[in-house]
């Protein structure tokens, strides 16, 4: 396992829908589709447990900034796997940002049917370059070029939903928080991989994990 440590960084404050597009150059079109997911979060969080309530009166940096950061990583990705997309984070932001790319496309994949619901009015009412997977991620056989994942299972499991995709050719992108370093030396135990840890712009604890090479066995 390589595990560069990241290069501490100041993260970028965004606390409203004018400092994400600062932050990313995001156009009027791009911030009004924002805004629809928002109310589509707040209206549905009501019925189901989508995300922490409170995250939601931080939208612009906990959920839309923390997504958006790691599309500058791979700039030159078409196809995304989102696995466990839950509420479409990071998947639904990376499919409004890159909505009109030609050639974008995210794979959105659940394995619970009513968040499925909810990913699938979603994605049609913004007209996403998406396809939702009611599926379990290690079940699918889909060939993209990176495979990400936000609050979905500890480094160990995550790893096993994510063999199929680096198999054939994707490189991984996750989010995790402050305990990553325990996370890594856990999955070390039954994976080698090459990964290296990098810092997060939303969130001084938070850390964005690339992994290449992935098998299974020390």
């Amino acid at each position: 396992m390589t595990d560069t440590l990241p290069t501490e960084v100041t993260p970028i404050e965004v606390e409203t829908a004018a400092d994400f597009a600062m932050a990313t150059g995001a156009d009027e079109s791009v911030i009004a589709d924002l805004q629809q997911y928002r109310s589509y979060l707040e209206d549905w969080n009501q019925k189901m447990n989508l995300v922490g309530p409170s995250t939601l009166e931080i939208f612009w940096s906990r959920h839309a900034w923390d997504s958006a950061q790691i599309l500058p990583l791979e700039p030159e990705a078409l196809t995304w796997a989102d696995l466990g997309a839950g509420a479409g984070l990071p998947g639904i932001v990376l499919a409004i940002l890159q909505k009109n790319r030609p050639g974008f496309h995210i794979h959105l994949v659940e394995s619970m049917a009513k968040r499925c619901r909810f990913l699938t009015e979603v994605v049609t009412a913004l007209k996403l370059p998406a396809t939702i997977h009611n599926s379990r991620a290690e079940d699918l056989s889909l060939t993209v070029d990176i495979v990400t994942a936000r609050a979905c299972a500890p480094m160990t499991r995550l790893l096993g939903y994510a063999q199929p995709y680096l198999k054939r050719g994707a490189t991984a992108l996750f989010l995790k928080g402050q305990d990553v370093a325990a996370e890594l030396d856990e999955a070390a135990k039954s994976w080698t991989f090459d990964a290296e840890v990098l810092p997060s712009f939303s969130d001084a604890r938070g850390r964005i994990v690339r992994v290449r090479k992935l098998r299974r066995g020390r």
